[in-house]
């Protein structure tokens, strides 16, 4: 699979997530409840997709994955850019993608929150 379907697959798999293009066609915003976790796009001809990350954790992914660099116009210490890669490690991704929401969710009103839990449980 490509970087971008995986992407795609995986992040609408997870309740309250929304994909709109607020910055034109081209880059897709993945949302839940409003609040940021996976920017979708090309850039030097490659896909690419931004992740929110603890920072301690995005300075050891990029010290591993020579595909995993600093966030591409977001803050540097709490996103990474991930880029298409013939090495590409599909499960590590859709993990990073999974810690990028959860890590949204979690600063979510406890509302919010509990909402997203009993979705999950459904």
């Amino acid at each position: 699979m490509t970087l971008p379907s995986i992407a795609n697959q995986t992040a609408l798999s997870f309740p309250e997530v929304s994909c709109t293009q607020p910055f034109g066609e081209g880059c897709d915003v993945y949302k839940v409840l409003d609040k940021v976790f996976m920017l979708q796009f090309h850039l030097q001809g490659k896909a690419a997709i931004n992740l929110k990350v603890e920072p301690e954790h995005g300075d050891m992914l990029r010290d591993i994955y020579p595909y995993i660099r600093t966030g591409w116009h977001m803050n540097k210490r709490h996103w990474i850019t991930i880029f298409e890669d013939d090495e590409l490690d599909e499960s590590l991704v859709k993990d990073l993608i999974f810690n990028s929401y959860e890590l949204v969710v979690s600063k979510l009103r406890k509302a919010e929150r509990q909402r997203i839990e009993l979705i999950k449980n459904i």
